[in-house]
């Protein structure tokens, strides 16, 4: 989680330099910390990824999101080593004439399956 709250700090100081200070540029900001948001809400929902990967969409307030995993290969093994998954959050909204895409990168570990070997 502290990942992908530096990774949304980055995002956000790099914005605020882009854009400068005028009315349209503040309007287009908005829509930026509020596709962060969201992205990050989606985020939170799973603290960890099933052994399948994670996958779905939505909208929200005029904003459509989309979210996906893929397993991420490390070099660390062990029977404590949780396998990690590489989610992204692609969060869209349309400004004018454009479509406008903001996007969340983070790990999560997998899912340890329930007792039984049922996946949770």
């Amino acid at each position: 989680m502290l990942v992908a709250f530096t990774i949304m700090a980055f995002s956000l100081a790099m914005i605020y330099r882009v854009n400068g200070g005028t009315a349209r540029n503040a309007g287009e900001l908005e829509h930026y910390q509020h596709a962060a948001l969201l992205a990050e809400s989606v985020l939170n929902l799973r603290d960890t990824v099933p052994a399948s990967g994670w996958s779905g969409q939505g909208d929200s307030a005029g904003y459509r999101w989309e979210v996906r995993s893929a397993p991420f290969p490390t070099q660390v093994t062990g029977p404590n080593v949780p396998p990690l998954h590489e989610v992204s959050v692609a969060v869209f909204w349309s400004e004018s004439t454009t479509v406008k895409r903001y996007d969340l990168l983070t790990l999560r570990p997998q899912a340890r399956p329930l007792p039984g070997g049922r996946q949770p």
